[in-house]
């Protein structure tokens, strides 16, 4: 294999592919990327570490000699990253080695053959449906932070996605870690009837996020079965990332979200969400909880902590209701304010020991459950 290919090409790809690639790994070739050089002029990078692969196309300056040859996916985006600004770097491999040139500058590196690289079958995928980058990148961002990071309860480690009927065909992301719970809601694509319900890890959806930065004005193909999904980025010659899926039963989710919660307070989320970042500042590990006191038109945050003191301070808001004391996980209750973007947030509550709906406005795709601390 022979080709050259400019460095910020090169660069912007390995930057997708590489974080795929585990830093530490039992199986050295999966330490490594494929590479296949065409004739037609174009590189296919690949990168997996056996649950998720990223695949990207880019176009050489010139492909002398086409072939496919597997290198450390690290080492060639260092290298990469540290090459002068506008060079074009060329690859060539002979006896189980990579010649990597550009400028003044020549690296030898050991290469593993293209057979042994593994590749995940895709099989069937039987559902297919578009979804623009932007709804795609904001349902992440709404829901991801409340993914659980335990790994005893597996099927709770990443987005669930399931079509449903509403007062219309939808289709809905939801995320929880058993504290709080983040769903997204959006109009049924064309195509998405009837498909399984899904469960995308963790890992897939940070991988998706970074790719969904630079197609932000198209649409994402998403084909999907049981066992796996495809993302599709910029249609021809774009990039495709493939997942496996997480095996497992997403709990009935919407037996949680409360419909009686009948006090209703309206507040700017920036001054809140500063009002407890700030009386949390005494808190500890043991002592997260902050204390809601509702009053008529003001909400009072106290946090007492045995080692640190007390920090108490008063934020205005529309409240009408009886007065009533709550508590939450500071870190849980900034997650969720800090995704709301308006001047108002809706936090629907009961009692103490009651969960509390928050969202922006009922309008709006994105609602969250927060269940309260005792305080």
């Amino acid at each position: 294999m022979k080709a050259t290919i400019e460095r910020a090409t090169l660069l912007r790809c390995l930057g997708h592919v590489q974080s795929v690639v585990e830093r530490r790994n039992t199986i050295p070739i999966l330490s490594n990327v494929l590479i296949d050089a065409d004739a037609g002029g174009s590189l296919k990078v690949t990168a997996t570490d056996l649950d998720l692969q990223v695949v990207e196309n880019m176009a050489a300056a010139s492909v002398e000699a086409p072939g496919a040859i597997t290198v450390s996916a690290h080492l060639l985006f260092d290298i990469a990253r540290k090459l002068p600004d506008g060079s074009q770097v060329s690859l060539e491999t002979a006896d189980n080695r990579m010649t990597v040139k550009a400028g003044r500058s020549r690296f030898s590196l050991p290469t593993l053959p293209r057979d042994d690289f593994p590749v995940i079958v895709e099989g069937d995928l039987p559902t297919s449906f578009e979804v623009p980058a932007k709804t795609l990148a904001e349902l992440i961002d709404r829901t991801r932070f409340a993914i659980s990071t335990e790994e005893t309860r597996y099927y709770l480690n990443g987005i669930f996605l399931h079509v449903a009927e509403d007062d219309r065909p939808v289709l809905k992301a939801a995320a929880t870690d058993g504290h709080r719970l983040a769903r997204f809601t959006l109009d049924q694509p064309a195509g998405a009837e009837g498909m399984p319900d899904v469960i995308v890890p963790r890992k897939a959806v940070a991988e998706l996020r970074k790719l969904l930065e630079e197609a932000s004005d198209g649409n994402v193909l998403i084909d999907l079965s049981a066992s796996k999904i495809r993302f599709t980025m910029g249609g021809e010659g774009g990039v495709v990332l493939t997942s496996k899926l997480i095996d497992g039963t997403f709990p009935d989710y919407s037996r949680v979200i409360p419909t009686g919660n009948d006090k209703l307070l309206k507040i700017d989320p920036r001054s809140l969400y500063e009002g407890v970042d700030r009386v949390a500042t005494i808190a500890t590990e043991k002592t997260r909880a902050v204390k809601m006191g509702l009053e008529n038109d003001k909400v009072t945050l106290t946090v007492t902590s045995p080692d640190n003191g007390t920090a108490a301070e008063e934020v205005s808001a529309d409240y009408s209701s009886e007065n009533f004391e709550i508590g939450f996980n500071a870190g849980y209750l900034k997650d969720i304010l800090g995704q709301i973007d308006s001047d108002t947030v809706e936090l629907h509550l009961a009692d103490a020991g009651a969960p509390t709906l928050i969202r922006k406005d009922e309008k709006s795709p994105a609602l969250y459950v927060l269940m309260p601390m005792r305080v």
